[in-house]
């Protein structure tokens, strides 16, 4: 055997960084946004080439991706309009947000900054016996709540109220309208 075949055969002790490279196994749009990824991971071994191995990883959950419990067993929470009016009453499950939930089952719920606390667009008016229920907002979401046109002493941000079970039954009012900084420039 020559040297450099004996030197790849030596157990990887002292070995060097490793360098990772990652690369798209298909690079059209469909394919990609679901696709593995392939990624090489090379070594440099001393006195001879460089060895790869391959690692196959998967794409992580989508950011506001909903699954939909099945009918009859998920936290039921009721959208109406700035009149009363009922719009729809859907089901959630624990620890999905009013935002989300919102834009899964088609309420017409802004949601401008895609629940990152930087618009007041999913400002939701919650019922006083459930708004109690729920924790205190952070200094982020009360700044936000400041720029929410038609604020109420129950107003949260959509994005940041997540639906448990002693929830069930809430009712989550949209305001008459919606202040977008990013368009209205205000």
């Amino acid at each position: 055997m020559s040297r450099n075949t004996l030197n790849l055969l030596r157990p990887l002790t002292n070995a060097r960084p490793t360098y990772t490279r990652i690369s798209p196994i298909s690079m059209s749009e469909s394919a990609f946004s679901r696709s593995t990824l392939r990624s090489e991971i090379v070594r440099p071994i001393s006195g001879s080439g460089l060895k790869k191995r391959n690692l196959h990883t998967t794409i992580p959950r989508q950011h506001g991706e909903i699954t939909r419990p099945e009918p009859g067993t998920g936290i039921k929470l009721t959208f109406k309009d700035s009149k009363g009016n009922e719009i729809k009453t859907i089901e959630g499950n624990e620890g999905d947000d009013i935002l989300s939930l919102a834009h899964e089952y088609d309420v017409d719920l802004e949601g401008a900054c895609e629940g990152s606390v930087a618009c007041s667009t999913c400002h939701v008016i919650i019922d006083p016996e459930n708004y109690d229920k729920l924790p205190e907002p952070d200094d982020e979401e009360n700044d936000m709540l400041d720029l929410a046109f038609g604020l109420e002493d129950t107003s949260r941000l959509g994005c940041q109220v997540k639906l448990s079970k002693e929830l069930d039954g809430m009712v989550a009012t949209l305001p008459s309208a919606t202040r977008n900084m990013y368009v209205d420039g205000e």
